[in-house]
């Protein structure tokens, strides 16, 4: 598990591990084990790992492999990844399988697609997915937390609005809350309408990126692959979709007392990161600064249900637009946050964090240079506003305008992604480090 993308614990000393295993069907033997994992620092975290066991080892498995038992079945797999037993989970749809703590819930009129072997998506990293054919799309938590997922709670809710810039909910799977060590019943996966013949948003901008810096003499809106139309289509579908949200889930806003409340929250996220990233200590002064404009705001601040993780690996462009998807939040978060109102910024201010990452991410990989980093500086900016000026021409509101609400939520995000690098990528640490440093000496 340590070795794993989505396992939540890196940095955190474990002290206990145990497992509980529920079966998901007897030939074969596929089991749901829930591993709960309790740290010296206190606290547990409870990942969900699917495993088939087979009576004969099977070569073409190798790859996935988890290890042999004394008892037989005795190979072990994961069964994400073994496509003997993927098709497992549609059936279980299908049937609207309720065994002991597990319930399969299917949505009015969704259709399931039987005896399809499902493929890993490759890119996964908090959770991990299965494709089926070019229709279904399965996501597993591997976090198990007390409570309706906000993907499933969200996509439910945005049911009735038919926005198409939302793929349709077919199903989730949901657990009994002792299980998930609380009172309400957790999630620990949902069924989605897949959309076939999609790119993300992630690599459709750093094509544009490289078409940018193959180019010596040019500037991005004189290139070929010029991405700001995308980015103003982009913050129509993000206006799109907030405004559903806020027609079919809670509202409210945040006076001068729980605007106090955001800011110490920021704060302590940068405390907590500062542990982990020392070198965030030259620019904690200035960011705290950042903060506390925040606080500082006369008038309140609208909030509603927001995506909570906004970047361009979290969106899809088809030949119909952009399709948004993982309405997630933070993984690192804890669920009662996520579910809360928040503030649209927070959304916005992400994918401005993800324009960065698109035109810098190239030069850590060993393509820097003064002149690219010039050209990198412009591309951002450009598709900035691009999705600012999309944004407003939906909402009748350009969040650019709101200058002490982005900086803020711009800055809490850096924190974060200085943390994830540092843990995660570290030779992509400077990518975040180069926007807090910038963030942090502005007037």
């Amino acid at each position: 598990m340590p070795e794993q993308r989505w396992y939540a614990a890196k940095g955190r000393e474990v002290s206990t591990v145990d497992t509980t295993a529920l079966e998901l069907s007897k030939e074969p033997l596929v089991e749901l084990h829930l591993v709960y994992v309790g740290y010296v620092d206190d606290g547990t975290d409870v990942f969900i790992v699917p495993l088939s066991r087979h009576h004969d080892r099977d070569e073409q498995l190798d790859r996935v492999l988890i290890g042999e038992l004394d008892e037989d079945p005795r190979w072990v797999y994961d069964a994400m990844r073994d496509r003997r037993t993927t098709p497992l989970w549609l059936d279980l749809f299908a049937a609207r399988h309720e065994h002991k703590e597990l319930r399969f819930h299917l949505e009015p009129g969704a259709e399931i697609p039987l005896n399809l072997p499902g493929d890993i998506v490759s890119t996964e990293q908090s959770n991990s997915s299965l494709v089926y054919g070019d229709s279904t799309i399965l996501k597993l938590f591997r976090r198990l937390e007390p409570g309706l997922n906000p993907d499933v709670e969200v996509h439910d809710a945005l049911h009735s609005r038919n926005n198409r810039h939302v793929a349709p909910l077919l199903g989730f799977l949901s657990i009994e809350g002792e299980q998930a060590k609380g009172q309400e019943d957790g999630t620990i996966a949902m069924l989605q309408t897949f959309l076939p013949a999609a790119s993300d948003g992630w690599s459709l901008a750093v094509a544009s990126v490289r078409d940018l810096y193959a180019e010596g003499d040019l500037h991005p809106d004189e290139v070929g692959g010029d991405f700001a139309s995308e980015s103003f289509r982009l913050g129509e579908a993000t206006a799109s979709v907030h405004a559903d949200l806020a027609a079919v889930l809670s509202t409210g806003s945040f006076d001068a007392s729980q605007l106090g409340g955001v800011v110490a929250g920021m704060n302590s996220r940068l405390d907590a990161a500062l542990e982990v990233v020392p070198e965030l200590a030259p620019y904690a002064d200035g960011l705290r600064a950042r903060f506390a404009e925040l606080g500082e705001l006369d008038e309140p601040i609208p909030v509603q249900r927001v995506h909570g993780d906004y970047h361009l690996g979290q969106v899809l462009r088809t030949h119909l637009g952009w399709t948004i998807l993982d309405f997630e939040g933070e993984p690192a978060r804890p669920l009662a946050a996520r579910r809360g109102l928040d503030s649209p910024i927070r959304d916005i201010a992400g994918m401005l964090r993800s324009f960065e990452y698109a035109a810098r991410h190239l030069l850590v990989e060993g393509h820097s240079d003064p002149q690219l980093e010039y050209r990198a500086n412009e591309w951002a900016g450009r598709n900035r506003q691009a999705f600012c000026d999309g944004y407003a021409n939906v909402a009748g509101r350009d969040p650019s305008e709101q200058p002490a609400l982005v900086r803020a939520f711009e800055a809490d995000k850096a924190v974060y992604e200085a943390v994830y690098e540092a843990r995660n990528r570290p030779h992509w640490l400077p990518i975040p480090l180069n926007s807090l440093a910038k963030l942090a000496q502005l007037a």
